[in-house]
């Protein structure tokens, strides 16, 4: 069954079919979407059922029924009993229209629906003109009623390169004392999003323009203001170098775990005294504390902490790689091919931490180095292990003192 036989049918027993959400949005914008969302009116829960009986009953706080593969929600409303993103009782009822649904939406972006067999557009909140303006708009009032839209839109503003209009910022610093209610699973959901866009520094300049950058992102937050030597660090402070580090890793990597990396390898310079500014002697050796912080708060994956640990602790060696010692560029390659973040991720973030006329480049070296000059390729037999460290780094430091001189 596809989408227009559910329509027909639902339109026989006087009941209407809208896309909404995200998908119409991504169509206008010319966008694959990635996910197709349907809504229906006109039609009880029990029709619902007696219609479609093999349908699979997804949603837990309203009904979403999937209908081989299709998902579609009853037109709903919502209405706010507490505070918190699950504070609602959300009732469901055959006489809404698809407008009294459209209104519940967060931005008028998302607030825009197509009726499956006519191909008629429902935009009572003018979001198609918003897409043009490339604004986010609050769609109601109600946006207030729900904390997680404060994370919510500056993801989508990440995402689409979207700016916020001044009256929805508004509503989003009005939020702040309830972010502290959300789950740190949610607020990692949005944060992962932001930091798989094209752009993710407009997550945190959304954030700081609505005043909530400080309760879940509090090291970013802390960065601001804290100077560097322009000489090295042209950017400005530690907060706008770090923004522009995330986004050129952003150009170079798709890899979540290298751009989080590159927005935690500077989180030692907040522990730097205010007396030693703008220099921030070490500060490769200060971030731990704030990075398991800051991956404690949001809860995320252990391995988010392990490449941000790696990163932090080793990005200064990594920029200097060309300065430094062969025996030292030894130790490097093998301490850091061993981690998650690897070589690779590590190379990334010295670059993207510094604009060179020359690339820094140790990735495809030191690969080809521990490939060549390893247990299986030199004889180690009847060695202790001291001795067989000793002289796989000696074999390996004539390796790559040979290899450099080309």
């Amino acid at each position: 069954m596809d989408v227009k036989e559910i329509a027909n049918l639902i339109a026989k027993h006087k009941g209407r079919m809208y896309l909404v959400g995200g998908a119409v949005r991504d169509i206008i914008l010319g966008i694959e979407p990635k996910d197709y969302d349907y809504c229906i009116t006109g039609i009880s829960e029990n029709e619902f059922r007696s219609l479609f009986p093999c349908a699979f009953l997804r949603g837990k706080d309203f009904p979403v029924f999937d209908v081989e593969g299709i998902e579609i929600a009853l037109a709903r409303k919502e209405r706010k009993i507490r505070e918190g993103h699950n504070g609602f009782i959300v009732e469901t009822d055959k006489s809404l229209r698809i407008e009294d649904d459209l209104i519940r939406r967060d931005i008028t972006v998302n607030s825009i629906a197509i009726d499956v067999l006519t191909g008629e557009e429902i935009d009572p909140f003018c979001g198609k003109e918003d897409i043009k303006n490339r604004i986010l708009r609050a769609t109601s009032e109600a946006f207030i009623e729900d904390p997680l839209r404060v994370y919510r839109v500056a993801r989508f503003a990440a995402q689409l390169n979207f700016e916020v209009d001044d009256g929805t910022l508004s509503l989003m610093s009005s939020l702040k004392n309830e972010l502290s209610s959300l789950s740190a699973e949610r607020v990692f959901i949005e944060f992962r999003k932001a930091l798989l866009s094209k752009t993710p520094s407009i997550f945190f300049k959304v954030l700081r323009q609505c005043n909530c950058l400080d309760i879940h992102f509090k090291e970013i937050f802390e960065m601001i203001g804290i100077s560097q030597p322009l000489k090295y660090q042209p950017e400005g402070d530690v907060y706008n170098h770090t923004m522009e580090v995330v986004d050129r890793c952003a150009l170079e990597s798709n890899d979540e775990l290298i751009r989080f990396s590159a927005l935690v390898h500077d989180f030692g310079k907040i522990a730097t005294p205010k007396e030693m500014l703008p220099h921030h002697f070490q500060h490769e050796k200060q971030g731990d504390t704030y990075i398991k912080a800051f991956c404690k708060r949001l809860k995320m994956p252990r391995k988010y902490e392990k490449v941000g640990l790696t990163s932090s602790n080793e990005h200064m060696k990594a920029g200097m790689f060309d300065e430094i010692r062969v025996a030292k560029k030894v130790d490097f390659i093998v301490k850091n091919a061993k981690t998650i973040l690897g070589l690779e991720g590590l190379e990334i973030i010295a670059n993207c931490d510094k604009i060179r006329n020359k690339k820094i480049e140790f990735h495809k070296l030191g690969r080809q180095m521990l490939e060549e000059v390893n247990g299986n390729t030199i004889n180690l037999e009847n060695l202790s292990t001291q001795k067989i460290n000793e002289k796989l780094r000696q074999a390996r430091i004539e390796w790559l003192t040979k290899h450099l001189a080309f």
